[in-house]
């Protein structure tokens, strides 16, 4: 599979999926699809910063693809303006190679999970909460997926108090910056760094990074505790 045939979907385009749009694109990705249903605001320039006052009520995804192809024309981006949901989550992952969860929702990070999983999809996994982020790679049927970890989305209360906790924005860079570095490996089709591992970076006081493996959980729908531990990718379509 040449570069350009390898298609990337990004599924938010905030704090965790501008700095992976953006290091995908300067690192020579060929076909984005970004998807996100929000217009910006402006709480988001702080942690966002290819938008501007002049992109203020303008859909995050529509700023984000002229931003990306002005500076990256080999790059092609193409925008949803749109939140992934049960409607269209398989049609969108079943075209693409490889897809970053950059999102902000529980749900829609268990859908995505659900959905690589059914789809044979490779996907990482990316959080932020305050001052600490975590990622992980998910490689269906061989490696722990969300589901063999968490089991369930929190309720209303945990994610309520998650969104007030805010995020700081240089962690968050850092994340999505390992995300768009996992998908990169997938594109060259190399072993990725987080590969049946989770990645925890935590910025308060000295800023410390741990990787640690996790392991399939018996008994989780995902089937990877059946599987015999492999670095091959599944097939592209």
């Amino acid at each position: 599979m040449t570069t350009k045939e390898f298609g990337i979907l990004i599924v938010g385009v905030g704090g965790l999926g501008v700095p992976a749009a953006w290091a995908l694109a300067r690192d020579g990705a060929r076909r984005l699809t970004i998807v996100d249903p929000d217009p910006i605001d402006l709480s988001n320039l702080a942690r966002q910063v290819i938008f501007t006052t002049h992109d203020i009520g303008t859909p995050k995804v529509v700023a984000a693809a002229r931003w990306l192809t002005t500076r990256f024309p080999d790059c092609t981006v193409e925008p949803h303006a749109i939140a992934l949901d049960f409607s269209n989550a398989l049609r969108l992952i079943a075209l693409h190679d490889f897809v970053i969860d950059a999102t902000d929702s529980p749900v829609a990070k268990f859908l995505i999970n659900d959905t690589c999983i059914a789809a044979r999809k490779p996907f990482v996994y990316g959080g932020v909460i305050g001052m600490t982020g975590q990622a992980m790679s998910v490689i269906p049927g061989a490696t722990a997926c969300l589901r063999c970890i968490f089991e369930d989305a929190p309720d209303e209360t945990e994610v309520a108090s998650c969104r007030e906790a805010g995020i700081l924005g240089p962690v968050a860079g850092a994340i999505g910056a390992m995300q768009a570095s996992e998908a990169m490996r997938a594109l060259r089709a190399e072993k990725l760094e987080l590969y049946g591992k989770i990645l925890t970076y935590d910025a308060a006081g000295v800023a410390r990074v741990r990787i640690r493996p996790v392991s399939p959980r018996p008994g989780c729908g995902c089937g990877a505790s059946r599987s015999r531990p492999s670095q091959t990718l599944p097939d592209a379509p």
